[in-house]
């Protein structure tokens, strides 16, 4: 069994969407990362080289999100999916990219799409 380091609420702009003013004006997004790893050997020692960094987590999934804009969310969440594999103690993930300000007529709180994967057998 894995354990788990898990981010909520990481609110960033972004450029993203499917309609002109949406990637000219930007809007908020806010992503929650679940992460499965093991974390005993980082315990054991108490030094942070032994685990997955959360600041540089952070760091690398603000660059996917500020960064290359995209048409969808579910293309967001898959990119900032494949982010996460750049952290070997990575096993497998959830993310989820809320959309709170959807540009939709009707009055919703929010629009998320939710990937869950295992690590790709070729990521180190």
């Amino acid at each position: 069994m894995a354990d788990r380091m898990v981010v909520t609420g990481l609110e960033l702009w972004g450029y993203h969407g499917v309609f002109d003013h949406e990637k000219r004006d930007g809007q908020r997004f806010i992503i929650d990362v679940d992460i499965e790893l093991h974390t005993a050997g980082a315990a054991g020692s108490d030094d942070v080289a032994h685990t997955l960094n959360y600041a540089e987590l952070l760091d690398a999934i603000e660059a996917v999100v500020t960064g290359e804009p995209v048409d969808l969310i579910e293309t967001l969440a898959s990119r900032v999916l494949e982010t996460v594999w750049q952290f070997r103690q990575a096993m497998a993930a959830t993310v989820t990219v809320h959309k709170p300000g959807a540009p939709v007529s009707q009055q919703v709180e929010d629009i998320a799409i939710t990937v869950t994967r295992n690590r790709p057998e070729s990521t180190p």
